[in-house]
């Protein structure tokens, strides 16, 4: 019995210790090789993302820096705001709790997202 318990723990043992052995990676890379080529001409690329809102465009700037426009969007924007009063009773500059602020000017922002090439 005292054996079968020894054989039990050293087979335990034995399972931690070549459980905790390490990796070995036999890959040997190529060099040279055209995919290595490939990916290393990709990922010397830089991104960024601007916006321009309201009447802005300063796109060309960055356009002949030598950036490429990858895609645009654009959406809704309030370019400015307007405050009214609620009643005509409404004294704004006594009583600001009267106030109510509206959009006054509705714009577009156009977001554009470019890459270039180092």
């Amino acid at each position: 019995m005292k054996r079968i318990k020894q054989f039990s723990q050293i087979f335990l043992a034995l399972t931690f210790l070549t459980s905790c052995r390490t990796l070995i990676n036999n890959e040997n890379p190529i060099i040279n090789s055209e995919e290595n080529i490939i990916q290393n001409n990709n990922s010397k690329k830089e991104r960024m993302e601007i916006k321009f809102s309201c009447g802005e465009d300063g796109i060309s700037k960055y356009l002949d820096d030598g950036w490429i426009i990858l895609k645009q969007d654009s959406q809704e924007k309030i370019c400015t705001w307007k405050s009214l009063p609620s009643t005509k009773d409404c004294d704004m500059e006594k009583d600001k709790g009267c106030k109510i602020t509206k959009p006054d000017k509705i714009g577009e922002e156009k977001i554009y997202l470019l890459e270039k090439k180092l």
